[in-house]
């Protein structure tokens, strides 16, 4: 078990086509360790377009930097275009991983229209189903 980097409560461990991910029940935010994005995303080129459109967001961002579950090192802030705007998620500076908001993995899956299998997006409408309504 790990402890969600946000709220500080454990962090349940469900399983989506074969991939594990670490949910947390208590803020809804999502970890996926180190090439669970592109399991997920099942497309080689649509993960490979998301990962490439991450940027490093401005040292002056006034969003809360969360440590990493595995490591504890402090996140970086990167941002990922979204069809609506950009959304900011939590990437460790270590590669072990990145940290998904409540609702933000929907929003990017969904708005690169990225999963190859539509049972990714309902995986995540049903853990986020007031946001995606």
């Amino acid at each position: 078990m790990r402890v969600c980097p946000v709220c500080g409560t454990e962090t349940a461990v469900l399983e989506l086509h074969g991939t594990e991910i670490d949910y947390c029940f208590s803020c809804g935010g999502i970890w996926l360790d180190s090439g669970e994005l592109e399991a997920l995303i099942g497309d080689e080129r649509k993960s490979l377009e998301i990962l490439q459109s991450f940027k490093d967001v401005s040292p002056t961002n006034k969003e809360k930097k969360h440590p990493c579950p595995v490591c504890g090192k402090s996140m970086k802030k990167v941002s990922v275009p979204a069809s609506e705007s950009e959304i900011i998620i939590d990437k460790c500076p270590k590669e072990h991983g990145i940290w998904f908001d409540k609702d933000e993995l929907f929003r990017i899956v969904n708005s690169a229209n990225a999963a190859g299998n539509d049972k990714v997006v309902e995986f995540l409408k049903d853990l986020f189903p007031e946001e995606n309504n």
